[in-house]
């Protein structure tokens, strides 16, 4: 099985929507009992916290399913126990790497890794108010992840 944890700061708007697309995308391609997927804040700022109303006006609109949930942070135990720990932005990576320490095994990405806009980050919807531009970045990210792990190098090759 391979798991995924999506981190941002807070972890209610813009991890959170990475945590259902991509889950909605592995159910979409029946792959729920091999992928596993989760988020997580790299801040103590918001946990408890279910997630941003505007995350979930965005996911109610695309047809995204969503359960409530409780904002958490990253832990170091995350990373041995995930495949791909995958950040919003260079802010995040900072926090991760703070919380992590190294990343000799090279799980940790950028979510727009995964995209042919290489290295780039995904707005924050708390600042911008963008929902939209955010679903769009996420929804393309969760789309090369999940590709490079069903055939990209050291990929799962389902069929």
């Amino acid at each position: 099985m391979r798991k995924i944890i999506f981190v941002c700061h807070g972890n209610i708007c813009r991890s959170t929507m990475a945590e259902f697309v991509m889950k909605e995308l592995v159910r979409r391609v029946g792959l729920e009992n091999d992928i596993f997927v989760r988020s997580a804040a790299t801040t103590r700022e918001a946990i408890g916290g279910d997630t941003h109303p505007g995350t979930k006006a965005k996911l109610r609109e695309k047809g995204i399913p969503f359960t409530k949930r409780q904002a958490v942070q990253l832990t170091s135990a995350d990373y041995a126990a995930c495949d791909y720990i995958v950040a919003m932005d260079q802010e995040n990576l900072v926090g991760i790497r703070r919380i992590l320490g190294a990343d000799p095994e090279h799980k940790v990405h950028l979510m727009l890794d995964f995209t042919d806009a290489a290295h780039g980050e995904v707005a924050d919807p708390w600042y911008t108010g963008d929902f939209e531009a955010t679903y769009a970045d996420v929804l393309r990210g969760c789309q090369g992840l999940l590709t490079e792990i069903r055939h990209g190098a050291g990929g799962l090759a389902f069929k």
